[in-house]
């Protein structure tokens, strides 16, 4: 068995993802991580638990990705470095470049063939399908074809990029990374304003579950290298964060369990061959008692840090399987906590859900919440300020934009 020294955690991106694995990992093993990334932003900036080690803004390209990554390795030797995908793009950019990676970095990810199956909404969808997993009623339109499109479904209708990495970068104005079109108008506005930009692939066009952000589901997985998953973590999101970029992210979580579920997703997994982290939005239909399948991320969620906060490491699940080769079962998170991104008083004034919002404020009563942007051990002045300014920002946020999915702001 292999012995853990010098651990070294290589994290790609510098989102408040990051930040969640940075604490994870300092959490389990003291260590400072390391980040790699396109560019440097707030989340992770004036941190003791990690360090933005480079800024490429071509890391996207294979070929730069592969340079980047081997001279990194050359410049930081003798240590045990575990490589961490953060994002959409980076997972891909490791499925394939794995080759040139074997040998440098301990890592956790799934084939690209696999990866782009499943990380394209449409091709999800099928696998869903083909698994007896339920989803909304969903349709497409191209670029092509978009305004002949005539939809199965009554609006309103929610329009989203199948390409999540290719969305990511592109431009145009008012755009949200979710939109919900309540008619004709406003669908071919919002799909003539998405197809202005460079962004031309494909939309999904999908039936609106009814019911708040509190009927959303969050499952957190990790598959082995065996392809078995080892640890599975459900959670019911409070709220959604309601900035544009932000729609869809999640402002306050409550760990939660529930076995049939998580039984059906982790026969889905083991079946496609997953390896490494997976991610799972889901919402529960009223109307029939099923959960809607949204999509699968490949990487740890963005609010993933509810896991570890509730007693999982998600960094000693993945060194204890790509690092010490540590036989495991699965495990099944049932430890309840309370997870905010957001301050606690935006729950107060937005959950309507009185009987949730009475568990969010025993559990803060309790000492059982934890806050994704706030770390005791990282304080600095710095920090300190941005942090308070980050939270005071949320009241601005969700006075403009609460409820607002469509195109304009």
């Amino acid at each position: 068995m292999e012995q853990l020294t010098n651990l070294l955690p290589v994290l790609l991106g510098s989102d408040a993802n990051v930040y969640g694995m940075a604490r994870s990992f300092y959490m389990e093993y003291g260590v400072t991580s390391l980040a790699i990334g396109k560019g440097a932003l707030a989340a992770t900036a004036n941190s003791r638990l990690v360090k933005i080690a480079v800024v490429e803004p071509r890391l996207e390209e294979d070929e730069v990705f592969v340079a980047v990554m081997k001279q990194f390795a050359a410049d930081h030797p003798n240590t045990t470095r575990v490589l961490v995908s953060c994002g959409d793009n980076y997972t891909g950019l490791m499925a394939r470049n794995r080759a040139a990676l074997e040998g440098l970095y301990h890592f956790a990810c799934p084939t690209p063939e696999l990866w782009e199956q499943l990380d394209m909404k449409e091709n999800f969808y099928k696998a869903c399908e083909a698994h007896g997993i339920a989803f909304p009623r969903t349709f497409g339109c191209t670029a092509e074809n978009w305004r002949t499109v005539q939809l199965p479904f009554d609006f309103p209708c929610i329009v989203k990029a199948s390409n999540s990495v290719a969305y990511w970068n592109c431009k145009f104005p008012h755009k949200k990374k979710v939109f919900i079109a309540n008619n004709r108008q406003e669908f071919e506005e919002i799909v003539a304003a998405i197809y202005s930009s460079s962004y031309q692939d494909s939309l999904v066009l999908q039936e609106y579950i009814p019911g708040e952000d509190c009927q959303m589901r969050v499952l957190n997985c990790y598959s082995g290298l065996d392809h078995k998953v080892r640890l599975m973590a459900l959670g019911r999101p409070l709220l959604e964060e309601q900035t544009p970029e932000g729609i869809g992210n999640y402002a306050a979580i409550l760990s939660v369990k529930d076995e049939e579920l998580m039984g059906r997703m982790k026969a889905f997994l083991e079946d496609v061959g997953w390896e490494g982290f997976s991610n799972f939005d889901m919402k529960y239909d009223v109307r029939d008692g099923q959960y809607k399948m949204f999509e699968m991320n490949p990487r740890q969620g963005r609010s993933s840090f509810f896991v570890t906060a509730s007693g999982y490491n998600l960094a000693k699940w993945l060194v204890d399987d790509v690092v010490l080769h540590k036989p495991a079962e699965l495990t099944i998170a049932d430890t309840q906590s309370l997870w905010m991104i957001a301050p606690a008083g935006i729950l107060r004034r937005y959950l309507k859900d009185k009987d949730l919002l009475a568990q969010a404020e025993a559990l803060i009563r309790a000492g059982k919440a934890s806050h994704q942007l706030f770390c005791k051990e990282d304080f600095s002045l710095k920090r300190g300020i941005w942090y308070i300014k980050n939270q005071l920002n949320n009241y601005r946020k969700y006075k403009r934009y609460f409820g607002n999915k469509s195109l304009k702001d």
